[in-house]
């Protein structure tokens, strides 16, 4: 490989707040963000809405990810009122 070119590969732990799931693996993405993880090191923490944890497709479960009346905003907007 060519040296300067590519982006540090490190690692980094990838947190879904939801199921309140953690796992620790290599990436190039980066995050101001740390977390002590359970080997004692601190390394960078990127959060993510879905994963295998939370998946509906790896837990079977459905879940509403939707709130504060994401529909209703949608109607009002583009003029589609209750019919």
């Amino acid at each position: 490989m060519k040296s300067g070119i590519h982006p540090e590969y490190r690692h980094v732990v990838f947190r879904d707040r939801s199921a309140d799931f953690a796992f620790l693996t290599r990436s190039t993405m980066t995050s101001d963000r740390t977390i002590e993880w359970e080997d004692g090191n601190t390394y960078p923490v990127i959060d993510v809405e879905v994963s295998s944890a939370s998946h509906p497709f790896y837990t079977g479960t459905q879940r509403v990810l939707d709130t504060a009346g994401r529909v209703e905003l949608f109607q009002r907007r583009y003029g589609r009122g209750a019919r």
